[in-house]
């Protein structure tokens, strides 16, 4: 019997570092929302979907993640996802205000995820609701960029207006304060220099009297203006318009609980 045992811790510690290595790795953290390992979606569907949840993550604070895999090479979609979603810290820290979309394509399974600060407004039973009557029926077809965008335009509507965004740090309340400060200095210029060239009618300091008032004489001097033109522009970033697909920012340490849904297709 003690023999026995013996061979079973043996085998059992043997074959521990096979089952460590054959876990599936979760990948480092990406600098978009919608990651497409699985090569499901075209480079304008892409950047199409980024677009729109990077807008909404803008105006709300809250993150929705798009990842596309490959295989679940023999893991189980929930405990994947949920290790990926707690790994990058979807959402923000202390608000646990993301959700996951996990993709498996090669076993064709979806997973959804749910942070805590969200499940009042997209409870189980809607995430479900979600998977099965717009993910899985468009991929069913191969419309994956039409699946995803339902899905996640249904949970924008549903979930917006539950956080609001951080404020973000910028300069306009400098830039008002000088403003403020220089127009101020300007009427104080303007008063001295025209205090100055007043004494008594028009004695060539460029004004006179008339009707008990002084008024300025227009052939000599004028108004002071500040070089530069007195504008402020501050940050503007708008590049004439364009779209800048560079980091989204980052995740912010969001946590999850297991809340959401599962399906396939």
């Amino acid at each position: 019997m003690r023999l026995f045992t013996r061979l079973l811790l043996l085998i059992g510690f043997c074959g521990l570092p096979f089952f460590a290595l054959a876990k599936k790795e979760v990948p480092s953290k990406p600098a978009q929302l919608v990651s497409d390992y699985a090569n499901l979606l075209s480079p304008e569907q892409k950047m199409s979907l980024e677009r729109k949840l990077r807008a909404y993550t803008d105006s709300t604070s809250n993150q929705i993640a798009v990842v596309l895999d490959g295989s679940l090479e023999g893991e189980d979609v929930f405990d994947y996802a949920l290790k990926l979603a707690r790994s990058w810290g979807i959402g923000q820290k202390d608000k646990d205000n993301g959700i996951l979309i996990y993709v498996a394509a090669a076993d064709r399974k979806i997973q959804i995820l749910i942070g805590k600060g969200l499940q009042g407004v997209l409870p189980d039973n809607i995430t479900d609701r979600i998977i099965r009557q717009e993910i899985a029926p468009a991929f069913g077809q191969k419309r994956y960029y039409e699946g995803l965008d339902q899905a996640t335009s249904t949970m924008i509507k549903r979930a917006t207006g539950e956080f609001k965004a951080e404020p973000k740090e910028d300069n306009s309340a400098m830039n008002a304060l000088f403003i403020v400060l220089a127009i101020v200095l300007l009427i104080l210029l303007y008063f001295y220099f025209t205090r100055n060239r007043g004494g008594g009618g028009n004695n060539g300091g460029g004004g006179y009297y008339r009707g008990g008032s002084y008024e300025y004489d227009s052939g000599r001097g004028g108004w002071i203006f500040l070089p530069g033109g007195g504008g402020f522009s501050g940050n503007d970033n708008s590049g004439g318009g364009g779209w800048d697909m560079g980091d989204f920012g980052g995740f912010g340490g969001g946590d999850f609980d297991g809340g959401g849904a599962d399906g396939d297709w």
